[in-house]
């Protein structure tokens, strides 16, 4: 089991009694803005602690791992993420450095292909859009390689249709390299298309599970 959850309680945000969620599959978080949906995920790489409960990741407390180590396992993409200054190369370095990476420039430009980024790694990263600056943070995130990805709304800056070829590209990417992946998403239909297991979360409880395998 790659997470459980028991007596999860965050501030007056949460209010869980249990969740399991598995290696290897797609787990999509679906509800309401404002339901505790991104509480919920933040939880998940020790960027926050619930204050009751405990949650273990691998069978092992996440507390009593080191969260800088653990962050390098477990990836998350915030719904507005933080671009590094200057150059799309630059971003990759930084990502690189973190994660004791080589820097393949190849696999930058396939990464920016995937994520239908049509920029050079010299272009600086100052004007882009909001959908730009989205793509761009999801290919950072896909060189790190991790084990778990875990995605606030990752298309939420996206046409309907660069939406859904974003969304099947990561799919494609975690699956054919047997990653798991944690989502929030505003869509029924990308849900209903892509989980294997919806989890509803609606006013802070876990409303509904879904097997969709």
């Amino acid at each position: 089991m790659l997470y459980t959850g028991h007596n999860i309680r965050y501030k007056t945000v949460l209010d869980i009694d249990e969740f399991t969620i598995e290696q290897g599959h797609i787990t999509v978080l679906l509800g309401p803005s404002g339901g505790g949906k991104t509480t919920f995920l933040t939880l998940l790489n020790k960027l926050i602690s619930p204050t009751e409960g405990e949650i273990t990741f691998r069978d092992k407390p996440i507390n009593d791992y080191d969260s800088v180590a653990l962050r390098k396992e477990v990836v998350l993409l915030q719904q507005t993420p933080y671009i590094f200054k200057h150059t799309v190369l630059d971003n990759f370095k930084k990502i690189a450095e973190y994660h004791d990476l080589s820097l393949d420039e190849d696999k930058i430009k396939q990464l920016l292909n995937d994520v239908g980024l049509d920029k050079n790694l010299e272009d600086n990263v100052v004007n882009f859009s909001g959908g730009e600056k989205q793509r761009l943070a999801l290919a950072r995130l896909l060189y790190c390689h991790a084990d778990v990805i875990l995605l606030d709304e990752p298309s939420s800056s996206l046409d309907e249709t660069t939406e859904a070829f974003v969304i099947k590209k990561v799919v494609d990417y975690v699956k054919d390299n047997q990653k798991s992946l944690i989502m929030i998403t505003h869509s029924s239909a990308i849900a209903k298309q892509y989980a294997d297991k919806i989890i509803k979360i609606k006013q802070g409880r876990i409303t509904e599970v879904i097997d969709n395998e």
